[in-house]
């Protein structure tokens, strides 16, 4: 069985990017390098591997990477701080 991982770069820009992979290391190594010219991450360098979360299953990996795209910037730095506390509080909608 290969392990999945779900990661976040933070980039120069202060942006973060959001990738799944089964090799961390050389993932992050392709964005660091610009490997793909087309990548979000190309002309956001350096970067940062900030956050990375191991699954046992491959679609459990996915659903979570497409989740956590959809967040906001705060909703990805408190996952990133491991404070999880927040996490239910900053998915709410607020109405004024």
């Amino acid at each position: 069985m290969k392990l999945m991982f779900v990661y976040l770069l933070k980039c120069a820009d202060g942006t973060f990017y959001t990738g799944v992979t089964n090799d961390v290391e050389r993932r992050f190594n392709e964005h660091q390098s610009g490997f793909n010219p087309n990548s979000y991450t190309f002309d956001k360098r350096p970067l940062a591997l900030v956050y990375q979360q191991t699954f046992l299953e491959p679609m459990q990996a996915i659903e979570f990477e497409k989740r956590v795209k959809k967040w906001s910037k705060a909703k990805k730095e408190a996952l990133i701080n491991g404070e999880f506390y927040e996490l239910p509080k900053l998915s709410k909608k607020r109405f004024n």
